[in-house]
């Protein structure tokens, strides 16, 4: 059984959420933490954890990420963080595999399917093996808790119920 852990340098945990119902609006998670253990080298059989923390949210505008840490939306102070652990994986192709687990946010959990291309792997220059992924799937954010909203005065609402999850992951091999 091989352990790979997440090499956070070449990694990203990426969201995106329709606001006002015209654009979209990305975000980051800066602290994270995975764990991925297969036995076969294909990963067929990866049993996959993963861990964020929601007060380390980053849109890229401060008042934005504490609305997003506040009881409205990850209430952060309770909730520190969300996770995720796989239940199975079933190999589509040579490089594409669905992921299905499940997904807490704010103490609720749901079963969750993402989508996997893998990208291959690789030695670095230090010897390290890295294998390289990404996760792309769709959550309803009330779901779990998320129900902060607004209308708006064209019709609508600020925050559509769809978060896009892109999640883009290195993987080191441990010795």
């Amino acid at each position: 059984m091989a352990t790979y852990k997440i090499d956070p340098v070449h990694s990203e945990i990426l969201f995106k959420v329709r606001h006002m119902m015209i654009s979209n609006v990305a975000g980051t998670f800066g602290k994270f933490d995975a764990t991925m253990e297969s036995s076969k080298s294909d990963f067929s059989d990866a049993k996959i954890s993963f861990v964020a923390e929601t007060s380390s949210v980053n849109t890229n505008n401060a008042q934005r990420d504490g609305h997003l840490q506040s009881p409205d939306f990850f209430d952060s102070a309770k909730f520190p963080n969300l996770s995720f652990t796989s239940t199975s994986i079933e190999k589509k192709s040579a490089e594409e595999y669905k992921l299905n687990g499940n997904l807490t946010i704010r103490d609720v959990t749901k079963p969750v399917s993402l989508k996997i291309n893998y990208g291959g792997t690789q030695t670095d220059g230090y010897g390290q093996k890295k294998s390289g992924f990404e996760v792309e799937g769709t959550i309803n954010r009330k779901e779990f808790g998320l129900v902060w909203n607004m209308p708006i005065e064209a019709g609508g609402v600020v925050v559509s119920e769809d978060v896009k999850l892109q999640i883009n992951v290195q993987m080191v091999q441990q010795a």
